[in-house]
């Protein structure tokens, strides 16, 4: 099995935080494109702050919801600068303290920029967790904390990564492909297209 990656492109810490921030309801490749313009220009909390709101919701329009990303960008970049000479935290309280920055946000940001054994749930891995059986949960937390339950050590800090991909590219929510599922036999969807 080879390495699991994010698809999202970045540099740094920060760029990884603004580049999650962007992905709520759109694309990596919708949201590469965007950070990939914006990062060009403005790599920085300061450089953000100085391309102001409205200039930043225009750039960021293709990712969707850019009124309130932008809100929440712009407001995230003063908190860096205020409390955290523009650092980002790696710490999930501080995390989740910015705008726009919620606990799938900061699990992201924690394993991907900082390698903390965090699993971030989002529609990919809760669809998956729960049909396959692995870690049935009715809320993203309960599933959270029982993939982290069941989750060996040495898998811990790519699990979030391998069961995103799995879900977008064989485990999708309707065409799925059981064919090509390395957990077929262990899966226990009751209608397995295979």
């Amino acid at each position: 099995m080879g390495a699991a990656e994010s698809e999202l492109d970045y540099k740094n810490h920060f760029e990884l935080l603004i580049a999650v921030i962007l992905s709520a309801q759109s694309t990596d490749k919708t949201v590469n494109s965007v950070t990939n313009k914006l990062f060009s220009t403005s790599p920085t909390p300061e450089s953000i702050l100085l391309m102001g709101q409205k200039n930043l919701q225009k750039l960021i329009r293709p990712v969707g919801l850019s009124p309130t990303k932008s809100k929440n960008i712009i407001a995230t970049c003063k908190i860096l600068l205020d409390k955290h000479d523009g650092k980002i935290p790696e710490n999930r309280d501080a995390l989740e303290y910015l705008p726009g920055v919620g606990r799938k946000t900061a699990n992201v940001v924690l394993n991907e920029g900082f390698g903390h054994a965090t699993i971030a749930v989002d529609t990919h891995v809760f669809r998956v967790s729960n049909r396959t059986g692995l870690a049935i949960g009715k809320t993203v937390l309960d599933t959270e904390k029982e993939l982290l339950r069941i989750t060996p050590k040495k898998w811990a800090a790519d699990a979030h990564r391998y069961l995103i991909l799995h879900g977008r590219y064989v485990c999708k929510a309707k065409v799925f492909d059981c064919q090509k599922c390395v957990i077929n036999k262990e899966c226990e969807f009751p209608d397995k297209n295979i």
